[in-house]
């Protein structure tokens, strides 16, 4: 068995897209080892900014022998089939089986094929592969015609310690597959000779390359942590900033700079944003949280004088920040009422007309949420969505697009608006992701709701709906941000009242819209509730009963049917259940009739006392369960559920439903089906599977 060690080395490949592609090699390259019969070991995967790298163990030295079948045209078929299939296969027509099926006679061609040398398997798998790369982007450069993320300096490709024959027309020469690679570019840039994958880990450390992506980021950690300790700081806890900061190095050195004092009357969001997104450089914090005039970053050499690096990086940083402390002054100077009126001059939607057009909505929408949100005001609701968008013509958040919301936020406070106000400026926008938290005063409540419910109903009225994995508007994240907010501050408000509301401020008359709508957050509600292992199907069972799209309450009664399905009580009266609408749904298909459980008729068979206390029971407990679903009593509800199940098991144990008088049949289908209605009353039963 041998070892298969495939290097891509190249220009700086893009760090967001290293990952995926170390993915994308490993399924091609697996993909096509078992097209080609070849049994392997373990995988590994290597990416660095100048390389992408896979190992394949245990990979046989020929590939084996195997029996193929591949089934042909009819025996009538026309010539040209025949030759067809005959061109495609490695026997003859005359070789072939000939078999029948229902539609007649037709050839099946069976032949042994015989394995070639693995390594020259290889060197065909690598070609293809490497032309079947799926970068996002990629690039032809000088006179070639191969196409690569960057551009490609050569190509490792050993099986078992020596190279594989051939190697890539690039359309400007031949880029020869060879054992040699090439360390970091400015420390160990000469070329080397490997046998193996641990050869190939050994000298490239040698040669100042961690080749390991997620060894890079615990060296860059490990660092920051050492060197935070040191100088008094946080470690900085930024998942994202770690890996991203590993895709651009092969050599991590961490060092710390200085932010000049000038800059650190800027917003500290303001500070991150500039050292994070632009620089990747990482903020750090005191030790009582406050943000610190220093920073961190990851140098890719092994600096003679770390000073001198240092220094060029506060320099660079010096010129960023002088930036945006440039429009910060310029903004200040700017009122966000008067920021608000550039809006008009801004398209939303082609369709749905300017930010301005949206603002004026959301602060008509606001006020009627605030009627229905505790707490909330109608004038400042108003007002918070007339300045909500502003900050979006400011210059700072022209440099920096993520603080939209957050420069609103600080420009307010400082314009003299009041907290509430200028908090809901910043929160109108969350949550925007599952980690963000929600608005929970009233007025960030009615804005951040009404600003996505405008979104979803706009969107809606000129069919622009998402498809498939499709969704450029976002209006899945709106839906779940709506969910969540609704959900974690316990309100009780009609999704379908705020859609025709929505709606009329869209100038749509479309009520269908409404019902789609409610079904679409249906399908959202599933989603997120499935982090808490609430199964789908009972969402199902209980949202048709709620018309008011109230998910506080399908929550609430999602819940109580989760604990009544978990118990002896409810499992077996859910077999009940369906064997009741097994036997009503056969014998309506027979009869060409239909059975009503309100048609059910009381002591027609006296001698029955079975039956009869079946009915007292349906008439005791439903009415029961209206009055706890009235009072919105939903555990009390599946209590009166679980009180059937005694008298539900005897009915089925010891009376028949399907006798000869005519009438007794008729009356004891009718009480199955009041089985059914009873049960519905509570969820829709038909709807939970398994």
């Amino acid at each position: 068995m041998a070892e298969l060690l495939l290097e891509f080395r190249s220009e700086e490949i893009p760090a967001r897209m290293q990952r995926r592609a170390a993915g994308d090699l490993e399924r091609l390259l697996t993909a096509a080892l078992k097209e080609n019969n070849l049994e392997y070991g373990s995988v590994d995967l290597r990416a660095t900014p100048r390389r992408l790298a896979i190992s394949v163990a245990d990979l046989p030295a020929t590939q084996p022998s195997r029996i193929v079948e591949r089934k042909g045209p009819r025996t009538d078929a026309p010539k040209k089939a025949l030759e067809g299939f005959v061109g495609s296969i490695e026997i003859s027509l005359e070789e072939c089986e000939v078999r029948e099926d229902k539609k007649g006679s037709f050839y099946v061609a069976v032949w042994e094929e015989t394995g070639r040398p693995t390594r020259e398997v290889l060197s065909e798998i690598v070609v293809t592969l490497a032309k079947n790369m799926p970068w996002p982007k990629s690039m032809r450069w000088a006179d070639t015609r191969f196409r690569w993320v960057r551009p490609l300096h050569g190509v490792l490709a050993i099986f078992d310690g020596e190279p594989l024959e051939g190697g890539l027309d690039t359309g400007d020469g031949m880029l020869t597959f060879t054992d040699r690679t090439a360390g970091h570019r400015f420390h160990a840039p000469d070329e080397f000779a490997v046998d193996s994958l641990a050869d190939y880990d050994a000298k490239l450390r040698d040669a100042f390359v961690i080749a390991e992506s997620q060894e890079r980021e615990g060296a860059i950690r490990a660092q920051m942590t050492a060197a935070c300790v040191q100088d008094g700081f946080q470690v900085p806890d930024d998942d994202e900033l770690y890996a991203e900061v590993a895709g651009l190095v092969e050599w991590p050195r961490v060092l710390i700079g200085s932010i000049d004092r000038d800059f650190m009357a800027l917003p500290a969001e303001v500070l991150i944003s500039s050292m994070r997104e632009h620089q990747k450089y990482f903020g750090l914090s005191g030790v009582g949280g406050e943000i610190a005039p220093s920073f961190a970053f990851v140098s890719n050499i092994e600096a003679v004088d770390p000073a001198a690096v240092i220094a060029g990086n506060e320099r660079v940083l010096r010129a960023r920040l002088s930036d945006a402390k440039y429009f910060w002054d310029q903004d200040l100077k700017t009122p966000l009422a008067e920021m608000s009126e550039a809006l008009d001059g801004i398209v939303f939607h082609a369709k749905l007309g300017s930010v301005g057009d949206k603002v004026e909505r959301v602060a008509r929408l606001a006020q009627w949420f605030a009627s229905v949100v505790p707490g909330a005001d109608a004038s400042t609701v108003a007002r918070v969505a007339r300045l909500a968008k502003a900050d979006l013509v400011s210059g700072m958040v022209g440099e920096f697009p993520d603080l939209q919301g957050i420069m609103g936020r600080y420009y307010a406070s400082m314009q003299g608006e009041p907290s509430d106000v200028a908090d809901a400026i910043a929160e109108h926008y969350a949550p925007q992701g599952p980690s963000d938290a929600c608005p929970s005063a009233p007025t960030s409540i009615a804005v951040a709701i009404a600003d996505k419910v405008d979104t979803l109903a706009g969107f809606w009225s000129i069919g622009e709906k998402p498809t498939g994995s499709k969704d450029p508007f976002a209006l899945r994240r709106a839906a779940l941000g709506i969910i969540r907010i609704l959900l974690e501050n316990g309100l009780r408000i009609s999704l379908r009242d705020a859609f025709a509301e929505a709606r009329a401020l869209h100038d749509c008359a479309d009520t269908a819209i409404d019902d789609d709508l409610l079904s679409f957050f249906a399908d959202r509600l599933k989603v997120y509730l499935r982090d808490d292992g609430v199964r789908h199907d009972h969402i199902e069972a209980v949202i048709g009963l709620q018309s008011t799209g109230d998910l506080v309450e399908v929550v609430a009664r999602v819940h109580a049917l989760d604990v009544f399905l978990s118990s002896d009580d409810g499992t077996n009266l859910l077999v009940a259940y369906r064997r009741a609408a097994n036997i009503v749904r056969a014998e309506e298909k027979k009869d060409g009739s239909t059975y009503d459980g309100s048609a059910y008729e009381p002591g027609l068979d006296e001698t029955d006392e079975i039956e009869a206390a079946l009915w007292d029971a349906l008439s005791r407990t439903g009415a029961g369960i209206e009055m706890a679903l009235a009072e919105e009593n939903f555990e009390a509800a599946m209590r009166g559920l679980a009180e059937l199940r005694q008298p539900v098991d005897r009915f089925f144990d010891e009376v028949t439903v399907n006798v000869d008088d005519s009438s007794v049949r008729r009356n004891r289908l009718c009480l199955l089906a009041r089985i059914q209605k009873v049960m519905n009353n509570v969820a829709e039963f038909s709807k939970i599977k398994g």
